[in-house]
């Protein structure tokens, strides 16, 4: 088979299952604590407003973005981004993912070492989520062992 090795099988596997069962954790999670409303009633984004305020983060905005789960805190321009199902909605894991990414921006504020190296790798990584399958699809094509390397 074309670029076949049981070696690969034998260390991405179990790689891969271990990536699935995280990422059903975190959606089943997720999906069972977002039908449950919090006690206070608030949106996820009045949840991020008031620690916001409370924590004493002046500088820090809140900001609704596109996408499911998609929520960061970007401490190049100090603002935290919710995804819609999260900025609007009254339920404990919205109020629980706002506190999250309050905590990074409170991690920000205290000049956490691991923020300001997750900060700096950020920009490298998006680039190699983007371009990699591409190259690694092309190189298997065009059978180039290299390039496909490359994209892995």
């Amino acid at each position: 088979m074309f670029f076949y090795n049981t070696s690969y099988l034998i260390f991405m596997l179990p790689a891969f299952i271990i990536m699935g069962l995280a990422q059903w954790y975190v959606s089943s999670s997720y999906s069972k604590w977002s039908r449950i409303p919090n006690k206070n009633g608030l949106t996820g984004a009045e949840v991020a407003k008031r620690l916001v305020e409370r924590g004493g983060l002046s500088g820090v905005t809140v900001e609704q973005v596109q996408g499911n789960l998609s929520d960061h805190y970007d401490p190049r321009g100090k603002v935290l981004r919710l995804s819609a199902g999260v900025a609007q909605s009254a339920s404990v894991a919205a109020a629980a993912i706002a506190a999250h990414e309050l905590g990074h921006a409170m991690q920000d504020r205290e000049d956490y070492f691991p923020l300001r190296l997750r900060a700096a790798l950020v920009p490298a990584v998006n680039i190699g989520s983007f371009a990699g399958w591409i190259l690694l699809m092309l190189g298997i094509f065009l059978q180039m062992t290299g390039l496909a390397w490359l994209g892995v």
